[in-house]
């Protein structure tokens, strides 16, 4: 059965969630989780998905934004996962090639530095063969002057040479919400701001949860075979009310990426570099801006709210000037920044770089499964093992026989597209047919990249009259706005302004200056759609408040820049 994935749908879904007893439930709409409920659903058993705050609001929006196949972990000698997520990353492209885009990374290597000529070539060598790597894709090894041709911004002192090879550059919340809508669209019925406030259990066995609407207060109980904890940073806390917290445990650590516009930053092509502490980052061009990241420390703050401090602020702009000394950036050219938390398994005696960012499935007394650790790029592989796991106890335990794993050759939401070699030529009928709908040229082929074969649905509904509302909020709002917002709202459970700035666009993060002009016409559109009442829209408005103040202002210089923006 599916409701549909629409905010106004709740209830419905609410009513048949409490109704069913379903085969799984996964608990947490990240990656892993909505990876998990895609696979499970596709394998044609009956699934129930609820995630406490909206999708992907934490972690897998919060990355650096590549679905890569970790030629960091060759210097870990972790051989075995290159191998995996290399070969992941060409799956997860030809699924959804509309939020997969293949981009040429620049390896520089200075004397001193963690690289030289003979490692960088070994590695990518390795790299390419562990992976899998197609030939157009495979490393490229450059003199110091064709390193310098590449991205002339590069420090030229002791500039010995660079490697090129191709990562993958994702848009990770639209990659999350891509699955969980194929999740729905296979039966699977998924609600975000629900929690799990209490577990279920019968003779010893968890049986479900006890799970809370935050928008509506209502409280179900959903009842399940099996439970999946696939709450990334939160597992620990599930596990603890489990009563199964034991064994290994998570490290969690913090890193923060900074949005600088191309202007200031004119960076011409994707570099991974190294920082003066021996460390290596990314600077990544992006839609006009240039983003770079990552921090790595350890993290024991809110796993909900992480924030930019003034020292990671720092340290980032620092590992700037030291590898492109002549772009000057100071504090004030940081458009927008975002933080995330990374679930690592605890390693006796490492630090926050050194963690393995492998996963693990464990498995309690009472039958709650956890899947721990991993990568965004791994998650297809990683709800394939579970639901193995689960496939065989629920044979064994129940009797319920389920199909094998076919995600494999599974297109995401919007990723019909005729794969990788059909892409382009589906922009390009798309844009045409977007035209023809009377749309700019620009336009439409921005929205035929960004939603894939969904982009239809958005065509479709500019022949249509605006919703049922007050007319003044619907003119204020030009299509390019309009149009996306409504099927954020209708298709896509966008349930607050932050949903759709933030997860549902990346606007906050890459047009921050965009949500500002739009944000109280956003606020008054869905407050008339959805019928919010005056605190409640008051209560939206000042969340996004806070979300724009804190993408610019660290979190330990709070009070005084509010006391003078």
């Amino acid at each position: 059965m599916n409701a549909g994935f629409a905010g106004r749908t709740r209830q419905e879904m609410w009513d048949h969630i409490e109704r069913e007893t379903f085969d799984i439930l996964v608990i947490g709409g990240g990656i892993t989780g909505a990876g998990i409920a895609l696979d499970a659903a596709a394998r044609g058993l009956k699934v129930a998905l609820v995630e406490m705050q909206d999708f992907a609001a934490g972690t897998s929006s919060r990355s650096t934004k590549l679905v890569h196949g970790g030629l960091r972990y060759l210097k870990q000698l972790e051989v075995g996962m290159v191998a995996e997520v290399g070969r992941e990353r060409a799956v997860v492209y030809e699924n959804g090639p509309h939020v997969t885009t293949p981009e040429r990374m620049l390896l520089p290597f200075h004397q001193g530095g963690t690289f030289g000529r003979f490692s960088t070539a070994l590695g990518l060598l390795v790299y390419d063969r562990l992976a899998g790597v197609k030939l157009s894709e495979r490393r490229r090894m450059l003199s110091a002057e064709e390193t310098l041709k590449k991205e002339p911004l590069l420090k030229r002192d002791k500039l010995k040479g660079g490697g090129s090879y191709v990562e993958y550059r994702t848009d990770d919340a639209r990659l999350t919400l891509e699955v969980i809508k194929e999740a729905a669209a296979q039966g699977a019925v998924i609600l975000n701001y629900a929690t799990a406030g209490k577990l279920l259990y019968q003779e010893g066995r968890i049986t479900g949860v006890v799970a809370n609407d935050l928008l509506s207060g209502r409280q179900n109980t959903i009842r399940a075979n099996l439970v999946i904890n696939a709450t990334g940073p939160w597992v620990d806390d599930l596990r603890k009310l489990d009563g199964s917290r034991k064994g290994k445990t998570l490290q969690l650590t913090k890193g923060v990426h900074l949005v600088i516009d191309q202007s200031i930053f004119p960076l011409r092509q994707a570099v991974y570099f190294d920082t003066p502490d021996g460390r290596m980052v990314f600077a990544i061009p992006r839609d006009g801006k240039t983003y770079v990241g990552t921090t790595d420390t350890v993290y024991t703050g809110d796993q909900r709210h992480p924030r930019m401090t003034s020292a990671d602020r720092q340290y980032i702009l620092d590992a700037v000037h030291y590898m492109f000394p002549d772009v000057r950036l100071t504090e004030k050219d940081v458009e927008s920044s975002w933080a995330g938390v990374r679930p690592l398994i605890h390693e006796e005696g490492k630090g926050p770089s050194e963690i393995s960012r492998k996963d693990e499935i464990w498995q309690s007394p009472s039958g709650l499964i956890t899947i721990a650790g991993g990568k965004l790029t791994g998650y297809r592989k990683m709800a394939e093992m579970v639901m193995d796991l689960a496939a065989e106890r629920l044979k064994r335990e129940y009797g319920i026989q389920s199909g094998p794993c076919v995600t494999r050759r599974h297109p995401i939401s919007g990723g019909s597209v005729g794969g990788s070699q059909g892409f382009k030529e589906f922009i390009s009928s798309m844009t045409r047919e977007g035209v023809r709908r009377g749309l700019a040229e620009e336009q439409a082929r921005a929205w035929a990249c960004f939603y894939g074969s969904n982009v239809t649905r958005l065509f479709n509904r500019l022949s249509q009259s605006a919703d049922p509302g007050p007319s003044a909020a619907d003119d204020r709002l030009p299509e390019s706005v309009r149009i996306p917002l409504l099927y954020a709202m209708e298709e896509e459970m966008a349930v607050t302004p932050a949903d759709f700035f933030i997860r549902r666009t990346g606007a906050l993060f890459f047009r921050i200056d965009w949500v500002r002009t739009w944000k109280e016409p956003v606020i008054a559109f869905m407050a008339a759609h959805l019928g919010w009442n005056a605190v409640q829209t008051q209560g939206y408005k000042e969340e996004l408040e806070r979300y724009l103040l804190e993408a610019v202002v660290p979190e330990d210089v709070k009070t005084q820049a509010v006391q003078t923006i």
